[in-house]
């Protein structure tokens, strides 16, 4: 499903534990990482696909969760030209998200990957809030940052603050 800009509907997960450290998970046969994402079906709303996708993605059930809350607006990156399947119609040139910020109710170990046919990962680890922006593919960061920004606030997690100073100026404690 591609909408009439080119791109495709799709929800993004970040998982937070008590500790206020959020999920980071690794594609499956790869040195990748990425928050859990995928696109909604037909007809089925970004809450509907957001259950479908931690069931098929992470193992885990509504009960295992709870919803802090979610991007008010869609959220869009455009793909590399290098990714974009020119044969198909209509050709999908990006993705627009919306993003739900969740809390882990259940121990981790009700996370599992093996509960869909095909997994997309295998395995995670927990990271501070701000470290997946260092480490997502670059064409992703942007979305990255804008759904992070706007989720922070509601686990209290403090706003990011610049790593590297700009070009030419020194950084002062």
């Amino acid at each position: 499903m591609v909408d009439a800009e080119g791109f495709r509907p799709n929800v993004g997960i970040i998982l937070s534990n008590e500790q206020g450290r959020v999920l980071w998970a690794k594609r499956i046969g790869q040195n990748a990482w990425q928050f859990p994402q995928g696109g909604l079906s037909p007809g089925e709303s970004p809450e509907q696909a957001l259950y479908r996708e931690l069931m098929e993605e992470l193992g885990l059930d509504p009960e295992h969760v709870v919803v802090l809350g979610r991007t008010e607006d869609w959220l869009r990156y455009r793909l590399p030209k290098r990714y974009i399947r020119r044969g198909r119609v209509p050709m999908c040139i990006g993705q627009k998200q919306i993003w739900f910020l969740l809390r882990l109710k259940a121990d981790e170990s009700a996370i599992r990957f093996d509960r869909c046919e095909r997994p997309e990962f295998d395995g995670f680890r927990w990271v501070d809030f701000w470290y997946p922006l260092r480490d997502v593919v670059s064409f992703k960061r942007d979305v990255y940052r804008a759904a992070m920004r706007e989720l922070a606030p509601l686990i209290g997690v403090q706003p990011q603050r610049r790593r590297y100073p700009p070009y030419g100026v020194s950084a002062r404690g």
